[in-house]
């Protein structure tokens, strides 16, 4: 039976992963956090080793934070383990160091592992690929007041749905932090708007608007264990992959 470690073993996702999988029957290998401390299971603690980790794991699932991410990734490659990754905040450097590692070993990297977001990107993909850049997108997310990073991985994840759909480069085409005076919406730009308050785990919605008509389609998360089951069927499903990188529309066949 898979057996999964957890870097970020400390946080709330960390142990959202850990309850999830003890529910499921699912062996816990382990924990990692930036020091030691505490049990991520009963009985298993949490260590600050990632090599030790990767080495007594099938795959690990990863939720801390973005300065962690070559040494999780080294150790996996040192093991030669899967890593999930739903880590947000990622830049084109930590992207970088992904795509050397899944050269050697299996790698998913998402925004969001909720299966309901992953298959509204899906849809974004879609709706994009059939509209014209005569509908405008823009892409609203709100999280709890203690997210640090905005837009929101998901938001992101979505923007670069619709891009694809487009044939464009997200990069090239996102409007954000609208401030002043702005001047007129580009056309074909993909806008973000993100909120923050409360305990929000996650909303999001797509809005495509065009001369007096939108079409609107969102995700609502209710807690952190949708995320955590989803990463939990993610990792499961990429035990089994040869290297690469892969990201959640693998997992729901799509």
């Amino acid at each position: 039976m898979t057996s999964i470690g957890i870097f970020g073993a400390a946080g709330r996702m960390g142990r959202a992963i850990a309850q999830v999988a003890t529910e499921a029957g699912l062996p816990i290998a382990g924990g990692a956090d930036h020091k030691d401390g505490g049990e991520i299971a009963p009985g298993i603690a949490i260590g600050s080793d990632p090599l030790a980790l990767a080495e007594a794991s099938d795959v690990l699932i990863d939720f801390s934070v973005p300065g962690a991410l070559a040494a999780h990734l080294d150790a996996c490659i040192a093991a030669r383990k899967p890593i999930l990754i739903g880590t947000t905040g990622l830049e084109a450097v930590h992207h970088a160091l992904i795509d050397e590692a899944a050269r050697v070993i299996p790698v998913l990297q998402t925004g969001n592992t909720s299966l309901g977001v992953n298959l509204l990107a899906a849809l974004v993909e879609k709706a994009a690929a059939g509209l014209g850049d005569d509908w405008d997108i823009e892409i609203v997310e709100m999280h709890h007041r203690h997210k640090v990073d905005a837009p929101s991985g998901t938001a992101l994840l979505l923007g670069e749905a619709a891009a694809r759909g487009r044939g464009i480069k997200l990069a090239e085409h996102s409007e954000r932090g609208r401030d002043g005076i702005t001047g007129a919406r580009a056309k074909g730009a993909i806008g973000f708007a993100a909120l923050r308050g409360g305990s929000v785990p996650g909303d999001h919605q797509v809005i495509f608007a065009a001369e007096g008509e939108r079409i609107e389609i969102g995700h609502r998360a209710e807690n952190r264990v949708i995320f955590a089951r989803g990463a939990v069927k993610g990792a499961r499903w990429l035990a089994g992959q040869p290297a690469g990188r892969y990201d959640m529309k693998g997992v729901l066949g799509l």
